[in-house]
């Protein structure tokens, strides 16, 4: 009889380890995602940014590639796709292995905040980018780390959260092709989109 109460303490308590295990899993994937999409996640190894970021392994910015975009605030968002250049956003472009924002860039998105605070009835999409040196993982994460940074100044000139999107594509859409350092300085930005709602 004691042995048998042993095992139903024991098959309790693995029970018990088994069930917190999975709510941390699941703890740790939800603080991966925003708006029901998965951020991306810097590794080791990069090449044209800090290490860390936010997010998880294999995933994109806020919708990834051609899903459903999301906010912080949750709220669904258009396709990336559905998003449109607007001449009166410019890009900004950042240092190589930064994803701070630097003064010239900070006076273009005080420009652009103005618009978008004149225009309440845009969303926004902030596409993060790299160049091309580094692993698609690392560049990923930098990608996104240069959105969010670029989200964040936005909102702190007055535009509201829920009307912002980040998506990173890292490496993967540059505007020049060469291997120099004139064209990866290029390809080093924040690129912002728009959709009607």
């Amino acid at each position: 009889m004691k042995a048998r109460g042993w095992q139903v303490v024991s098959l309790s308590l693995l029970v018990l380890l088994l069930g917190v295990a999975g709510c941390a899993k699941l703890s740790a994937l939800g603080e991966n995602s925003e708006g029901g999409s998965a951020s991306s996640q810097a590794g080791a190894g990069g090449s044209d940014g800090s290490t860390g970021g936010p997010g998880g392994p294999g995933s994109y910015g806020a919708g990834g590639r051609g899903g459903v975009a999301g906010n912080e605030s949750g709220t669904m968002r258009p396709s990336p796709s559905a998003y449109n250049t607007m001449p009166d956003l410019k890009d900004i472009h950042f240092e190589f292995d930064r994803a701070d924002i630097l003064p010239e860039a900070a006076k273009i998105l005080e420009v652009n905040a103005g618009w978008l605070k004149a225009n309440p009835k845009y969303l926004v999409l902030i596409e993060g980018h790299t160049d091309e040196r580094g692993t698609n993982e690392y560049n990923l994460a930098l990608g996104e780390r240069r959105a969010r940074a670029s989200r964040n100044f936005l909102v702190s000139q007055g535009v509201p959260a829920r009307r912002i999107s980040v998506i990173s594509y890292g490496e993967e859409r540059p505007t020049c092709r060469q291997s120099s350092e004139e064209c990866w300085a290029q390809n080093r930005r924040a690129h912002f989109g728009v959709n009607a709602r």
